[in-house]
């Protein structure tokens, strides 16, 4: 039996009026999911447990199997285990933006107009953050680049006793009422501040104004945690796996897990990813190379609903069921071997409130060979609500699925 899990990131939503009352899933124009709809079973899951932070991190380790409220080390140790950093038990982590404020002359009035500042490029945002590190990083704190927008910063007997807010969820507010609260707070607000003399005025940031885009001029620092351990993937579910993904949070996740992380050439992480390459690597994984699992992870619905760009969010589902679904469910045909495919997000990222939300998402688990047709069934959240499959504990489905 052979496994793919297609994950899109922050796809559910609620209700358009522009959409003709529906959501972008709804919407979307999406002829492979239709056509295995029919065949699905279609529920809710609920990927975040109460209590836990509505995040990308906690939504994905639960997908995967993992239950956050025992195994939440934070994002961003996972994020560093994907870029090779090694972590010393006494280093404490966290998610480094680079964002774009507005320019109120003092600091703490300033505006976060944009989280990712354009989804600045990553040779661009490299550049930055390594003169960052040249003015800011010492002994005991360094940064480290990571792709476009996301970064990292490790510092030496940090501490988690922090109240750190995501830069995504406090888009177009002012940042004094968002000040880090706790142990280092002071600091850390000083390095945030410092960034901002350093980056405002740095080549690359005019370069980026001067062809109309979003300067990416201040650090941003959230999502602290520490070194992880996960149980090995294969151990708990008895299947060799692998995980393709643009971002560094799921590359840490799978190799935390004693996964494989595939890399694909142009994998960006918004809604202008190399679609082909993660699907020919996915193929690669499950047919050529003869293994078992892979999760696949697509971040450009996510990114949109953080942009709150709905046509770009409509755009990306469809390109995910067309060049993502559609060949890997036909190269799966055409192998001849049992198989099962599961689609879904991780969590909703509603157009409306540009971040995260904590409500169940809609899930379709697939199986080749199941030949009972429900003409009624169909991908969306609305009719997923009405099933009755609901599954409470999101780190279950996984047992579901590989069961």
């Amino acid at each position: 039996m052979k496994y793919a899990v297609i994950l899109m990131d922050g796809m559910a939503d609620e209700p358009i009026e522009a959409l003709n009352g529906l959501t972008p899933l709804a919407y979307a124009k999406t002829p492979t999911i239709d056509e295995i709809a029919v065949r699905s079973t279609i529920g809710m899951v609920h990927t975040i447990p109460e209590g836990c932070a509505k995040g990308s991190d906690t939504a994905n380790l639960s997908v995967l199997g993992y239950n956050p409220q025992k195994y939440y080390f934070g994002r961003s140790p996972l994020e560093a285990l994907s870029m090779g950093v090694s972590l010393k038990e006494s280093d404490v982590t966290f998610r480094t933006n680079v964002v774009t404020l507005s320019e109120e002359e003092e600091y703490e009035n300033k505006i976060i107009l944009d989280h990712s500042a354009d989804e600045i490029t990553t040779e661009e945002a490299s550049e930055l953050i390594a003169a960052v590190e040249e003015e800011l990083g010492n002994e005991a704190c360094k940064f480290y680049p990571g792709v476009s927008y996301r970064h990292l910063l490790v510092w030496d007997k940090g501490s988690r006793e922090v109240q750190l807010t995501p830069p995504h969820d406090i888009l177009e507010k002012c940042i004094r009422d968002y000040k880090p609260q706790g142990d280092h707070a002071e600091e850390i607000w000083d390095l945030m501040k410092k960034s901002y003399d350093i980056l405002k005025d740095h080549p690359v940031n005019i370069a980026r104004k001067a062809k109309g885009l979003r300067p990416a001029n201040s650090i941003w620092i959230w999502g602290e945690g520490i070194k992880p351990r996960l149980p090995l993937f294969e151990e708990k579910y008895h299947v060799e796996g692998a995980v393709i993904s643009a971002v560094d949070l799921i590359k840490g996740i799978g190799i935390g897990a004693g996964m494989t992380s595939i890399d694909v050439e142009g994998a960006t992480g918004n809604v202008h990813t190399n679609y082909k390459g993660k699907a020919d690597a996915a193929i690669k994984w499950l047919i050529e190379d003869n293994k078992d699992y892979v999760y696949v992870h697509l971040e450009g619905p996510d990114e949109c609903g953080h942009r709150n760009e709905r046509d770009n969010k409509v755009k990306a589902i469809e390109l995910i069921d067309e060049k993502i679904i559609k060949p890997i469910k036909s190269a799966l045909d055409a192998s001849g071997e049992a198989y099962k495919i599961l689609v879904l997000p991780d969590h909703p990222t509603p157009l409306r409130l540009r971040t995260h939300t904590g409500d169940p998402v809609p899930y379709m688990i697939y199986e080749s060979g199941n030949d009972i047709v429900n003409k009624a069934n169909q991908y969306t959240e609305e009719f997923a609500a009405t099933t009755g499959a609901d599954i409470e504990e999101g780190y279950t489905l996984m047992d579901q699925f590989l069961g």
